[in-house]
């Protein structure tokens, strides 16, 4: 019965000492001085004499480039920056504004200024207009009430969706412009 043989650890992140597989590497020093084209064993020698490593910075370069860092210091920081980048990200939302075709102008007011929030937060807004009874038979009024809202917020927004109906209710969207 044969026995699998050991298979040393794949890294994850760059390449880097014995993990480069080109033969030659553009090398560049810790202080960020080129020291040009040079073979790959000699390269890593010179960078064990620093105490460092030769970790591939750009593998798809002709030839690659490789510079004299510690491998440790390099991904950590590599993952700090990854995890700022994700932490600055905002992803956008959908918030929705119910309201009723024979709104008062207060209540419109109130729902105006969440909507300017929203816009302003960098959200999308889906106004949802309902109908009940007999308001179904009085399409017109709901597409007034959603081109009210469209003239009001135009400054600050753009309609990404028309107002369409859906079964009983009216649907607008808007995005920030």
């Amino acid at each position: 019965m044969s026995r699998r043989g050991f298979a040393p650890p794949v890294p994850t992140g760059p390449r880097f000492n014995e993990f480069i597989q080109s033969p030659k590497v553009r090398v560049i020093d810790h202080e960020g001085e080129n020291l040009g084209v040079m073979y790959t064993r000699e390269a890593m020698e010179q960078a064990q004499e620093l105490g460092l490593d030769l970790v591939e910075v750009s593998p798809n370069a002709d030839p690659p480039v490789a510079k004299f860092l510690d491998v440790g210091k390099y991904k950590y920081e590599a993952q700090k920056k990854a995890n700022a980048a994700r932490k600055s990200q905002k992803t956008q939302e959908i918030k929705e504004i119910k309201m009723r075709p024979n709104i008062d102008d207060h209540d419109y007011d109130t729902k105006m200024k969440a909507i300017h929030k929203f816009i302003g937060e960098g959200d999308k807004v889906k106004v949802t207009l309902r109908f009940r009874g007999r308001e179904l038979s009085h399409g017109q009024l709901g597409m007034a009430l959603l081109q009210r809202v469209q003239a009001d917020t135009a400054e600050d927004a753009k309609v990404e969706s028309y107002p369409r109906m859906e079964g009983r209710q009216m649907l607008m969207v808007l995005a920030p412009k």
